[in-house]
């Protein structure tokens, strides 16, 4: 377990109970795939970070399991919904719910969960925290579109991929933290600092994926490299050579690219190791996670702003 994990313990084993007793359904089907999915974990950062930041204002902890558990359902059903789009067969090591039950299935989970969130966030009745969730979801489909419209497509440009990054993973990052802020309480700055801080350490996550994608062992590359490709997703590494690179480097990138030719993986991760696309990305997110940690100027000093100064840091620092 994790630094901010263990400081937030309490409150977490509260959340994955929560969890289960949510996913309670009359249809087998919806608790086999829902309770395979919550048992497929992962580290649980977005709902972890709405528990940091309340403990850093000192909000109600009962309120913020229950958003937390909402954060984590959306994000769970876009994971379901991104694997049948992406036509995936694995996901953290383990077959995805999709290559077990069918697309059809894992979609109406999905709904199901998505749906199960909603209802909790009628529980909360806040109404700030719904206009806030409605707007993010709404941006995390808009950003599934645009990721689909720019696969295949070597013209993407660097600022197309930030959209996209923004829209389908930093802005639920920003509405974990924000609406910890909402429901603390906090004032207007705060809450916007907050939400600065979610969307900036969203963004540097992402952007570490990338290039996480060239640094793990040959099991990692083979699979989360070979997907994107596979896809013709336009990572930052590639877009990077695509604008920097040499004319027979550019030539590679765009025809994997558009061909979405796993079979290129080794010459790809090839061109892209010998260039500086690697260092340009990290980088990259260096700067988010500087504007991150930035943003807690406001947050009362002590262990949770502390912490999540931690989370920010760990977002460039790790290896998974």
């Amino acid at each position: 377990m994790l630094p901010f994990h263990q400081a937030v313990a309490a409150d977490f084993e509260q959340l994955n109970q929560q969890i289960v007793d949510e996913l309670h359904s009359d249809v087998s089907l919806v608790e086999n795939i829902g309770q395979y999915i919550v048992e497929g974990g992962g580290k649980r950062l977005r709902p972890v970070s709405v528990l940091l930041a309340n403990r850093a204002l000192d909000g109600n902890n009962a309120t913020a399991i229950k958003m937390a558990c909402i954060i984590e359902f959306i994000h769970t059903a876009t994971l379901l919904h991104d694997d049948v789009v992406d036509e995936s067969s694995r996901r953290r090591g383990r077959d995805t719910a999709n290559e077990i039950w069918g697309n059809a299935p894992a979609v109406l989970v999905g709904d199901f969960i998505y749906s199960r969130a909603f209802q909790l966030m009628v529980r909360i009745g806040n109404p700030a925290i719904m206009a806030l969730m409605a707007d993010t979801t709404n941006l995390i489909a808009e950003g599934e579109v645009q990721q689909l419209l720019n696969a295949g497509n070597p013209e993407v440009t660097e600022q197309d991929y930030m959209q996209v990054v923004r829209k389908k993973t930093a802005v639920l990052f920003s509405a974990a933290t924000e609406s910890a802020a909402i429901l603390a309480g906090a004032s207007a700055s705060v809450q916007q600092d907050l939400a600065s801080y979610g969307l900036a350490l969203g963004m540097a996550f992402q952007i570490q994926d990338d290039l996480l994608d060239y640094l793990g062992d040959a099991d990692a590359l083979g699979k989360n490299l070979g997907d994107d490709l596979a896809e013709g997703k336009p990572t930052l590494p590639l877009i990077y050579l695509l604008q920097n690179g040499s004319a027979e480097q550019k030539a590679l990138i765009s025809q994997a690219l558009s061909g979405k030719d796993a079979s290129m993986i080794e010459q790809v991760a090839a061109a892209v190791k010998s260039s500086a696309a690697l260092d340009y990305t990290r980088q990259c997110a260096q700067q988010q996670v500087e504007l991150s940690m930035s943003a807690l100027a406001s947050l009362p000093a002590g262990e949770f702003r502390d912490l999540l100064e931690s989370l920010a840091r760990f977002a460039l620092d790790r290896e998974f």
